[in-house]
Parts: C-alpha cells; structure tokens; sequence
C-alpha cells in the first residue's frame, strides 16, 4: 500500500471514529521517511461506537453558537393558554385535597412541576419559566403576595391564577422572561 494510500486510509477512518493500529505519529513518521517507498505493511481497523456515559471523563470542546441576532421571539407567550394550564392543575390536583401542612409542601413541589412541564410542552423557543406555587390552608386571614422582577415589559410576561376549596387556597404564578 503506497503512502498516500495509506493516509487517505487513515483519513476515512478517523472520520468514521475509527482507531486505526497506527498511530497518527507513526503514519507521519513513516510518510517523511519512505516518501518514495512502498511500505507493504497491513493495516487494521477496529470500530466503535461513541455511546453517552462510556467516556464523558473525555473533555469536549464548548460548541460556540453563532448569533442569531434576532431582537424579539417570533411568537409571543400565550398568557391565555397558560391560565388554562393552571387552572386545570390546580382544579385536577385540589378539588377534593384538605390541608395538611405536609401534604400541602409536597403539593406544592409536585404543582409546579406538573406546571412547568406542561408549559414547556407548548414548545415557546427562548422563553425561560419560573413556576410559583402558594398553598395555604383557607381561615379568616389575608394574604398578600408581591413579586418584582427587572424584565422588558414588550416581550417578559406572567400569568397567574388563584384556586380555592373549603379548606386550602392555592396562588400559582408562571413567569415568562425573554432571553436574546
């Protein structure tokens, strides 16, 4: 096999991801000193496959994204469809539910969730979610809630939703914050 053969050989396989019995060095090693020999060595390859979790101690160059340079999302959050979402969670997990302290804090863990799950089905690109869950149980009390947040109020949006039965009430927030 000439040398030139041999190093279109060696490059085919590397882009295969296969590892050759040469090494690169000894290939280039062997090019500069036979450069008009034919060498009749045999080469052999051997294949694999690069399976996730067989060599993540590999470190990999950060793949650097490009800048799209887009300013606004193509589409807005549905706010609409979101109050919807919330008000079937909270209704479908609730309606019969009392409070119980211990309960309720898993509740509220299992909610969100629930939430920010069925949210990000809707598949909106470039859209963070933040999910706020309240649980209380239902007295003669009053409870205020306020949040503040820096966002550009063009594109940054929230819906909210309040839920009530006779023994608990439950305040879910979703956040919507745009990022270029």
């Amino acid at each position: 096999m000439s040398d030139t053969a041999r190093d279109k050989a060696a490059r085919l396989l590397k882009k295969r991801g296969s590892v050759s019995s040469l090494s690169s060095h000894e290939v280039r090693l062997r090019e500069s000193l036979n450069k008009a020999r034919e060498c009749r060595d045999s080469m052999s390859t051997v294949s694999y496959i690069d399976e996730p979790g067989h060599h993540d101690d590999i470190t990999r160059p950060a793949v650097q994204m490009e800048n799209t340079y887009q300013l606004g999302p193509a589409r807005r959050f549905p706010v609409a469809t979101v109050n919807n979402i919330l008000k079937d969670v909270l209704t479908s997990y609730l309606q019969e539910e009392r409070y119980e302290a211990d309960l309720c804090r898993q509740m509220t863990k299992t909610i969100s969730e629930v939430v920010k799950a069925r949210v990000k089905d809707l598949m909106i690109p470039r859209y963070k979610i933040i999910v706020l869950i309240y649980i209380g149980q239902l007295n003669d009390q009053n409870m205020r809630v306020g949040s503040r947040c820096i966002w550009d109020p063009a594109y940054d949006t929230f819906s909210s939703y309040t839920f009530k039965n006779s023994s608990l009430f439950a305040l879910a927030n979703v956040y919507a914050v745009y990022y270029e």
